[in-house]
């Protein structure tokens, strides 16, 4: 009884500490037990808690996404998407969040670093327009986007509804700013808002050491013809940014957008633009001339490449590397294609919208006597307007919220007959038959599961992970983690793969990816590429060189190189190809045959064409063995064969960024 009466006197004794004092009649003497806690009790400890990870010998390979929409973004919103920065940032660390289309979404496991890149163009003000409690949906244009929520089924008619909705809010939005109807400053409050709320949620969750969030947004613009011109503008720290976010409102000319970084890198606000889907820009994105059609001087190229040093190769919307009417002789090269300008149905001219075309372009203006404007590294990135990436081929939930968040929106499998009706009579465009089913059409068919931005980095941080951007050193995936390595270099001896040390060699005698390396007279450097796969992926299938030249005569030419095979086959030295290694995928359940295959594939290789006098450039490409396509796996679940117009089987890969060769003399 004693022992409890003492506990009891102790609860009292620390629920009148609680409370800030006791009663006059709770029995307790607080003077005591404040007397008592005066006294010391542990020794002051001076000792610092440090959650910063221990230091590295060598960079590391980190994985992340720098393209993501939230409900900031005015289509985003109109998909249905209510994901905020933060929602985007949990959902990067590991936590499932809701997608549009009523189902939970989660990533396989978490990223190294996320950006949210909402649009600049008119940022915040969908959700203000549908906002009826907000000033600004009061203006006619907005009463359509009231109270514009989710709907609560998925039929065809409410998502041609909302199309309907989306299609005619910017048309009516735009004019009536620029026509005074609705004040400049007022739309400006509402983007600068939701600009800071940007900023404030990177700040939140960047976490030095374990994740890093950049301060970003979208330049959303394109050429008169719909090419488009998107880029994403990354900046490097987020103590001084802009107020307002340099958008398509200030200058449809990209050029004007480097003006801005330009005058703000002057005011110690260092950023990049990292330009993206170029296979949906016409010929726009990297053609020959500058935006008012004159030939490219160096001041144009300094400056395009000052702020351009990266661009996007893959994501969702298509893959940028290359394309089958470019590059003929690259079995590869029709991999994702994505054939139509954003946004439409248009087709896009290849010639100017590829990322090898563009790099083979540099080279040929560069030996004109210009700065190369298209030596940049490349990155892969997602483009999701859900805030959620979505680079899991076995569990794809596309990019446009609930516009193709089941197969039949997405294109995959085939309309049912109460929706196939419903087109027939309201809008007969948008159906399709492909054999003797009819199916929706959209561009989403096109769309892949893609992609992942890979960075050689010493440690998680804004600064560090931005300075790989800068200095190129990045590479990409079309969605599985595989690391992949690259360096050129003259004292590369043939047995250095089997010694310790390996990559600190390889950094101090030659150069990595993303950087010059000077050609010698006489000498042919040797490559080190070194490619593991993903962990909890796919084994891989080969590595392969891919090199592009421009010879005396002024033309340019490209070839690509097999360079490792798996399962210890050899490169055939004629045509420079791995034989087949038997990997199959089972349609019936996309299993995928066991024992072909590598963990890792490494070499070092000498291109046997090499000519010190050619300017060049070299890049690592590394493919998985094949695995369903996405739209093989919703198939698969619907019970319904695949659509045969689509691919049913792709290898994922990784490309590295380019070294450039620069001639001798």
């Amino acid at each position: 009884m004693r022992t409890l009466a003492r506990l009891g006197l102790a609860f009292l004794a620390l629920g009148a500490l609680a409370c800030g004092g006791a009663d006059e009649d709770d029995g307790v003497d607080s003077a005591r037990v404040w007397q008592f806690l005066s006294q010391p009790v542990f020794e002051a400890d001076g000792a610092i808690l440090d959650r910063r990870p221990e230091p590295v010998a060598e960079r590391q390979a980190f994985f992340g996404d720098l393209h993501v929409h939230t409900t900031n973004s005015f289509d985003a919103y109109a998909f249905g998407t209510l994901a905020t920065p933060d929602d985007a940032y949990r959902y990067a660390r590991g936590a499932a969040i809701p997608h549009p289309g009523g189902f939970d979404v989660q990533l396989r496991q978490p990223l190294d670093f996320y950006a949210v890149t909402d649009h600049a163009l008119f940022l915040g003000v969908a959700p203000a327009a549908a906002d009826t409690e907000h000033p600004f949906s009061r203006y006619e244009v907005a009463q359509p986007m009231h109270d514009l929520n989710a709907p609560d089924n998925m039929d065809l008619t409410s998502v041609l509804q909302r199309i309907g909705i989306f299609s005619s809010f910017l048309p009516s939005l735009v004019p009536a700013v620029r026509e005074g109807k609705i004040p400049r400053a007022e739309v400006e409050a509402i983007i600068g808002s939701a600009w800071r709320d940007t900023i404030d949620a990177a700040d939140r969750w960047n976490d030095p050491g374990r994740f890093t969030t950049f301060v970003a947004y979208e330049y959303t613009s394109s050429s008169d013809d719909r090419g488009n011109l998107h880029r994403n503008v990354i900046f490097e720290g987020s103590d001084r940014v802009p107020a307002i976010p340099f958008s398509r409102f200030h200058s449809q000319n990209p050029e004007g957008l480097w003006d801005w970084m330009d005058a703000l890198r002057e005011q110690g606000v260092e950023s990049l633009a990292i330009p993206h889907n170029s296979n949906g820009s016409n010929g726009q994105m990297f053609k020959l001339e500058d935006w008012a059609g004159d030939p490219m001087d160096a001041a144009y190229t300094t400056q395009r490449i000052r702020n351009e040093p990266i661009v996007e190769i893959t994501q969702v919307k298509g893959t940028s590397e290359t394309h089958p009417a470019l590059s003929s002789r690259d079995e590869w090269a029709g991999f994702e294609i994505m054939p139509f300008r954003v946004a439409t149905n248009l087709p896009s001219e290849p010639a100017g919208s590829y990322v090898r075309d563009a790099l083979r372009r540099g080279l040929a203006l560069e030996r004109a006597g210009v700065p190369n404007p298209y030596a940049f590294g490349v990155i892969g990135s997602s483009d999701t307007h859900t805030g959620a990436t979505s680079d899991d081929e076995s569990n794809f939930f596309a990019k446009l919220g609930i516009l193709d968040s089941t197969p039949q929106l997405r294109g995959s499998v085939p309309l049912g007959l109460i929706p196939r009706l419903v087109l027939q009579f309201t809008a007969p465009e948008m159906s399709t038959v492909v054999g003797d089913e009819s199916y929706l059409q959209t561009p989403s068919p096109t769309f892949g599961a893609s992609g992942l931005a890979g960075l050689w980095a010493e440690e998680n941080t804004r600064e560090s992970l931005y300075a790989a951007l800068r200095r190129k050193e990045t590479f990409a995936t079309s969605g599985p983690r595989i690391r992949l390595r690259f360096f050129a270099g003259y004292e590369y001896p043939e047995a250095m793969l089997e010694e310790e040390g390996v990559m600190t060699r390889a950094y101090e005698s030659g150069v990595p990816m993303g950087a010059d390396l000077a050609a010698r007279p006489g000498e042919s450097p040797r490559f080190l590429v070194w490619a593991l796969a993903d962990p909890a992926g796919t084994p891989l299938d080969r590595v392969q060189i891919v090199k592009g030249w421009i010879d005396a005569a002024g033309e340019t030419s490209e070839f690509v190189y097999d360079v490792a095979c798996s399962d210890g086959v050899a490169v055939d030295p004629v045509t420079h190809r791995c034989a087949d290694n038997g990997a199959t995928v089972d349609l019936a359940d996309c299993s995928t045959s066991p024992g072909s295959g590598a963990t890792q594939l490494r070499v070092l290789w000498q291109d046997p064409d090499f000519d010190a006098s050619e300017r060049a450039f070299y890049y690592a490409r590394v493919l998985e063995n094949p695995t369903c396509r996405w739209s093989t796996w919703d198939a698969l679940r619907e019970g319904v064969p695949p659509r045969s117009d689509l691919a049913t089987t792709i290898q994922e890969r990784a490309w590295s960024s380019p070294i450039q060769v620069v001639p001798a003399g």
